[in-house]
C-alpha cells in the first residue's frame, strides 16, 4: 500500500516534469520562496497502532531551477504525535503512556510548479531522514520515583505531495499534503505517516538576478 502511494505521487511529479521541456518562460517570478507552515501529521498503517496525531511545523525553501517550473525543495520537519507504548523498550519494564513523540526530519526533494493566474499547483519527491524521539519510562520503587526520557530512534524517510498556492504579490498562501515512508521501526511497527500542512511563502524572487 505504501510503495504504492510513493509510486503514485512519483508518476505524477514525472508527468509535471515533462512539462519542462516545453517550458518557454524567459523569466521566472518564483526563483525563491521561503516557507512556513503549520497543520498535523496523521500517522497511518502501522504506526496508528501507538501513534495519534498533534500539531506540526514545517520550515524549509523552494529554490526555482532553469527557466520552466523544476524546484529544488529542502524542509526540515518538527511533527509532533501522541504516543501510547504497546510494549517497554529494551531494559524497561512499562510503557509510556499518554505521551509525546517529536520528529527532526530533514527532506530534500524536486518538485515541479505549474502556474495559473493567481494559483499554482505543484508535485514534489524526494527522500532525507532524522531522528524520532519516542519517551521511556523507569520507577524506582525504593526511593518513590519515576524517571522519564527519551530514546532516539533515526530514520531513513522517503516523502513525496502535492500542493497548491493562492498568489498575494509578493506573498503566496499555500496548502500541501505528503506521504512519508519510514525505513526503521518503531515499537516494532514501520513508520508512516501523512503531513497535511497550510501556511505563507514569502517571494524572494527579486534577490536573485
Amino acid at each position: 500500500m505504501s510503495i504504492n502511494i510513493l509510486f503514485f505521487f512519483t508518476g505524477i511529479l514525472l508527468l509535471f516534469s515533462n512539462l519542462e521541456v516545453n517550458a518557454q518562460q524567459t523569466a521566472r517570478t518564483d526563483k525563491l520562496y521561503t516557507v512556513s507552515g503549520i497543520g498535523t501529521s496523521i500517522p497511518i498503517g502501522e504506526s496508528s497502532d501507538f501513534l495519534g496525531p498533534k500539531i506540526s511545523t514545517t520550515f524549509g525553501l523552494n529554490l526555482g531551477l532553469g527557466k520552466g517550473g523544476l524546484f529544488l525543495y529542502p524542509k526540515v520537519s518538527l511533527h509532533a504525535f501522541t504516543y501510547n507504548g504497546i510494549r517497554p523498550d529494551h531494559g524497561y519494564n512499562y510503557t509510556a503512556q499518554n505521551s509525546r513523540v517529536t520528529t527532526y526530519l530533514l527532506n530534500m526533494a524536486l518538485g515541479y510548479r505549474k502556474m495559473v493566474g493567481k494559483f499554482a499547483f505543484y508535485g514534489f519527491a524526494g527522500g532525507g531522514g532524522g531522528f524520532i524521539l519516542t519517551p521511556r519510562v523507569k520507577t524506582n520503587n525504593t526511593a518513590l520515583e519515576v524517571e522519564f526520557s527519551n530514546q532516539t530512534n533515526g530514520m531513513a524517510m522517503l516523502e513525496a505531495g502535492l500542493g497548491a498556492e493562492l498568489n498575494l504579490g509578493g506573498l503566496s498562501i499555500f496548502t500541501e499534503v505528503s506521504y512519508m515512508n519510514g525505513f526503521n521501526n518503531i515499537q516494532d511497527r514501520k513508520f508512516s505517516s501523512m503531513p497535511l500542512t497550510i501556511g505563507i511563502k514569502p517571494n524572494l524572487s527579486k534577490l536573485i538576478k
